[in-house]
């Protein structure tokens, strides 16, 4: 993905987040990971610091993928994109 076209993706999601949500509130991400111990354990380190964060994990039928869910509250829209672009960081991630 181009840095423009994901520039112009994060434009929409704070748009709709500002829009649709009263902050601070409490923001679902769901991610598909391949199922590395150090791509789960990194994708989980961004999160480790926010008290309250609920993070759940399911492995896909063969076990090649890991579904990561994570409940956690957040002040604003824009943190919530920078969680993703955290998460962007680790290679093979799929946001859902």
């Amino acid at each position: 993905m181009s840095t423009a076209k994901s520039e112009d993706f994060y434009k929409r999601l704070k748009s709709q987040l500002l829009e649709d949500t009263t902050w601070p509130s409490t923001y679902l991400y769901k991610f598909i990971v391949p199922t590395t111990t150090e791509k789960i354990d990194k994708i989980y380190g961004f999160f480790d610091a926010i008290p309250g964060a609920v993070i759940d994990s399911k492995k896909s039928k063969k076990g090649t993928y890991t579904s990561i869910s994570i409940r956690v509250k957040m002040s604003n829209p824009d943190e919530v994109i920078k969680k993703y672009k955290e998460v962007g960081t680790v290679e093979g991630v799929i946001s859902l």
